[in-house]
């Protein structure tokens, strides 16, 4: 998969960094070479003997080593890589990159390099969460960084939560993607997955049994193609896919607003499976048993978001996907919807509760467009999302 290239791996100074010994295996039984470049800081965690030794080249470290620049300077250094990947990406080293810092070796090259840089944040939850690095990333993401993770779990230091650094077969993964040249290099599409929760008070919401399986296998299909995706997913029950640009979202108003935020994309696939209603008036405190008294909720429609980007006047997609789950008369449901919603096409599934496809890992779709209706036999949500995808790419081709 990357046979031939060279990635320049900057080994930033955080406990993840011996995930990066692994990393450099990997990347090698995929026929990559690694120049990797370590942070003073990452010194304190793996030494650079032991990463030159699985690298097979010398791990640089000091920007000023006059040897190293008479055999090859900093700005050659910078630019010989096809992918600048920088794992663990640490809040200082993040902040310090979204600010144009270059006093060390690791900062100076990826201020002076013209290869496209991925990231793998490794952090603390508070510092993941902190309004400081949050505006990094949105800088670094603006600037066309690309992002992997960080994934959720338990930490170092004790705690719970983001700021885990994606595993290195997730990287691996990524990296593959930015570097492909499949049909869809250059196309940005955006992906909407999993449930809407639609609070009532702070400890209960309405919601559905969509896991955004298919979402997620749609996401990475497409960025398997080239595609720059944007996943925008509800509380879903599967990690969202590694090398797309994540957006998550709680309520169905949450999810609109991503949507617009996002906009102009050649594409949209809108496989969430948005909450139709809303409770009117949630409540601001957890609403309490009475004995003999129910409580009376009131609901409102939500916004339904593929009709209003389907008809949109400015701004539309030249594809707009739409999904139609059904449980009675699949296709002439579907086919209506189509027509109803002003979508370019219709992905229909039968949701019935003895066909397992809600939350299983099949699917059965039939693919409504202007020609007509396609039936697809029944097989994983992987394989549907990549005949999926690749009929986008044809599409916009």
């Amino acid at each position: 998969m990357l046979a031939g290239k060279r990635i320049l791996l900057i080994i930033g100074g955080g406990i993840a960094a011996y995930k990066c010994l692994d990393l450099i295996r990997r990347l090698q039984e995929h026929g990559a070479a690694v120049t990797p470049v370590m942070t003073r800081a990452a010194q304190q965690f793996v030494t650079p003997l032991s990463v030159a030794a699985l690298a097979g080249e010398k791990a640089y470290t000091d920007l000023f080593d006059l040897t190293d620049e008479a055999e090859m300077g900093h700005i050659q250094l910078s630019r010989v890589a096809d992918l600048v990947v920088v794992a663990p990406a640490t809040a200082d080293l993040m902040a310090k990159m979204a600010g144009g810092h270059a006093d060390d070796l690791a900062t100076t090259l990826l201020m002076a390099t013209d290869t496209p840089v991925m990231i793998a944040p490794s952090m603390n939850i508070r510092m993941w969460e902190r309004a400081s690095t949050q505006r990094n990333l949105a800088t670094l993401q603006g600037d066309g960084m690309h992002v992997v993770g960080p994934n959720e779990g338990g930490m170092a230091c004790g705690e719970y939560g983001p700021g885990r650094m994606a595993e290195p077969f997730e990287i691996i993964e990524a990296i593959g993607r930015v570097l492909a040249n499949g049909p869809l290099k250059g196309k940005r599409v955006l992906v909407t997955s999993g449930p809407t929760h639609e609070p009532i008070d702070p400890v209960r919401y309405i919601a559905n049994r969509s896991s955004g399986a298919q979402g997620t296998a749609i996401a990475s299909a497409l960025a398997a193609l080239g595609a720059d995706v944007i996943f925008v997913t509800g509380p879903a029950d599967v990690l969202p896919p590694a090398g797309v640009e994540v957006i998550a979202v709680q309520s169905a108003a949450e999810m609109l607003d991503a949507v617009e935020g996002v906009l102009p994309v050649d594409a949209g696939v809108f496989a969430a499976a948005v909450a139709d209603w809303r409770v009117k008036r949630e409540s601001g405190s957890k609403i309490k048993k009475v004995k003999g008294a129910l409580p009376i909720l009131e609901f409102a429609e939500n916004p339904d978001i593929l009709a209003e980007v389907s008809q949109m006047k400015k701004g539309r997609p030249g594809l707009v996907v739409g999904f139609a789950a059904e449980t009675d008369d699949v296709v002439d449901n579907a086919t209506a919807k189509r027509q109803r919603k002003g979508c370019d096409w219709i992905v229909a599934n039968d949701v019935s509760p003895e066909t397992g496809i809600m939350g299983g890992s099949e699917n059965a779709v039939h693919l409504i467009t202007d020609a007509g209706v396609e039936g697809w036999p029944r097989m994983g949500k992987d394989q549907v999302a990549r005949k999926l995808a690749e009929r986008i790419a044809g599409a916009l081709a």
